[in-house]
C-alpha cells in the first residue's frame, strides 16, 4: 500500500484557499465535539459549558502548538517573521497544544467555577480522536514521514523531491509516520472512552493524565524513525519532552489514585 498526497490544497474559492491541513483539524474537532456531547449526557454534565470549554481548549491548543513550534524553530522564524501565523503550512506541535489547551481550560473553568480535573477528563477522552484525524493533514502536506524504505516495503508514503530532506533526496518512499501516529491516537481514544473514563470517573484527573501518558508513549515509539523531528544538536527535542511528559503523568496517575481511594 502506497500513500500519495494529492496536494495540500482542497479547493480554491476565488481569493480564498481551503487546505486539507486545516480541514482535517476542523473535522477532528467537530467529530470530537459530537462524542463529547454524548459524554455530557452520559455523565450528567452541563452540555453548553462543556462544548464551550472544548472550543476554548481547541483554540488554546492551536495557539500553544504554534508558539511551541515557533520557539523551537526560532532561528528560522527570526528571519521569516511573516510565516509565524501561517499554521496552514503545518508546524503545530502536539506537546505545545497540550500545554496551551490545558492552560486555556484551567482559566475557563476557574472563571465559570467548573471542576478542572473532571472537565479535563472528559475533554482528554476525545482529544486523541481529533488528533487521529488531524494527523491526516500532515499527510496532505507531505510531512511527518519516517525513514526511507524500499519500493517493496508493504506500507509506504511517496514524498515529492522538493519535500525530501537533502540527505534522503535519492529516495522516493518513506515510512508513513503520520499513519502510525494516527492509528495510535485512535486506539488511545478507544481505550480512554470504553475503559479508563468509565472505570475511573470518580478519580478526577486520572483519565487526563492517562491520555498524556498514552500519547507520550506513542511519540516515544514513533519519534525515532521520523526525519523531520526538531533537533537540538543530535537530540530529538520531542523525544525528550515525551519522556518528561510520560514520567510526570505516571506520577500524577499514581498520586491521584492513592489520594482518591
Amino acid at each position: 500500500m502506497t500513500f500519495y498526497s494529492p496536494g495540500s490544497v482542497f479547493i480554491h474559492l476565488g481569493p480564498i484557499t481551503i487546505r486539507y491541513y486545516g480541514l482535517m483539524y476542523l473535522l477532528g474537532f467537530l467529530l470530537a465535539s459530537i462524542i463529547l456531547r454524548r459524554l455530557a449526557g452520559r455523565f450528567n454534565v452541563q452540555m453548553e459549558a462543556l462544548v464551550n470549554c472544548a472550543l476554548i481548549c481547541f483554540l488554546g491548543g492551536i495557539v500553544g502548538a504554534r508558539l511551541y513550534y515557533v520557539l523551537l524553530s526560532l532561528p528560522y522564524f527570526a528571519n521569516h517573521v511573516l510565516e509565524i501565523p501561517a499554521v496552514w503550512h503545518g508546524g503545530l506541535s502536539i506537546h505545545g497544544g497540550i500545554i496551551g489547551g490545558a492552560i486555556a481550560v484551567i482559566i475557563y473553568c476557574k472563571q465559570k467555577h467548573i471542576p478542572v480535573l473532571a472537565t479535563g477528563d472528559l475533554l482528554s477522552t476525545v482529544i486523541p480522536l481529533a488528533q487521529a484525524i488531524g494527523r491526516w493533514g500532515n499527510f496532505f502536506n507531505n510531512e511527518l514521514f519516517g525513514l526511507p524504505v524500499s519500493a517493496s516495503f508493504p506500507i509506504k508514503q511517496y514524498i515529492p523531491p522538493d519535500m525530501r530532506p537533502e540527505r534522503f533526496a535519492s529516495y522516493e518512499f518513506f515510512q508513513p509516520a503520520f499513519l502510525y501516529e494516527s492509528i495510535w491516537d485512535f486506539v488511545l481514544f478507544l481505550v480512554l472512552y470504553f475503559i479508563v473514563l468509565p472505570r475511573y470517573r470518580k478519580y478526577p484527573g486520572i483519565t487526563f493524565f492517562t491520555y498524556v501518558a498514552g500519547y507520550s508513549l506513542g511519540r516515544i515509539l514513533i519519534e525515532p524513525i521520523r526525519v523531520d523531528s526538531i533537533m537540538l544538536g543530535n537530540v530529538q527535542i520531542p523525544l525528550i519532552v515525551s519522556w518528561l511528559f510520560l514520567l510526570v503523568s505516571l506520577i500524577a496517575v499514581i498520586f491521584l489514585y492513592l489520594r482518591n481511594r
